[in-house]
C-alpha cells in the first residue's frame, strides 16, 4: 500500500470517528478546530490535555479534539520543516529590527545542547509562530468540518434532538 493510499484510508476513518460522534456539528467542528490549534504547538506530551481541557471549557466535544489532535500528530511526517517555520516566523516577528533567526549548523547540535536552560529562549518565538500558523488552520478546519457534518446530517436524515 502506498503513501497516498494511507493517508487516504486515514482520513477517512477520521471522519467516520468524526460523523459517529452523537454531538452538534458545531460542538465537534469546535472540537476539530481545537484540536488542530494545539496539534500545531510544541508541546508534545500535553497537546491532548490541553485539547481536552480547552474543549471541556467552551464546551466543545472532547473526543473531537483528542481525535483531531492525534490525526495531526499522525498526518504531518513533515513536522520537522513546520516547526523550523513556526519558529522562523516568530523570530521574525519578535526581533527588532525584523530578521530571521541565524541558519542551523550541524555541528552544532548535540543531546547535552537541548538540556540547557538556553534552550528554552526558543520556545517563545516557537509558541508565538504555532499560534500565527495554527489559529486559520484551526478556523478553516471548523469552518469546513461542521459544513461537512451539516451535509451528512442532512443526506443521512441524522438529525440530533435536544434531550429533555
Amino acid at each position: 500500500m502506498n503513501l497516498y493510499a494511507k493517508m487516504k484510508q486515514l482520513v477517512r476513518q477520521t471522519w467516520t470517528r468524526l460523523h459517529q460522534i452523537k454531538d452538534a456539528p458545531h460542538s465537534v467542528a469546535g472540537g476539530t478546530a481545537i484540536g488542530i490549534f494545539w496539534g500545531f504547538t510544541p508541546l508534545t506530551g500535553f497537546k491532548t490535555l490541553f485539547s481536552m481541557l480547552t474543549a471541556w471549557a467552551v464546551r466543545c466535544s472532547r473526543l473531537a479534539a483528542v481525535i483531531a489532535v492525534t490525526f495531526h500528530d499522525i498526518l504531518l511526517p513533515i513536522w520537522p520543516v513546520i516547526l523550523r517555520w513556526e519558529y522562523q516566523l516568530g523570530y521574525w516577528i519578535l526581533s527588532h529590527p525584523h530578521q530571521f533567526p541565524p541558519k542551523l549548523s550541524h555541528s552544532h547540535l548535540h543531546i547535552a545542547e537541548l538540556f540547557r536552560w538556553k534552550t528554552l529562549e526558543i520556545l517563545k518565538p516557537l509558541m508565538l509562530g504555532s499560534c500565527i500558523i495554527g489559529l486559520p488552520v484551526a478556523l478553516i478546519s471548523y469552518w469546513l468540518v461542521e459544513r461537512l457534518l451539516e451535509r451528512y446530517e442532512t443526506k443521512h436524515h441524522r438529525h440530533l434532538t435536544p434531550p429533555p
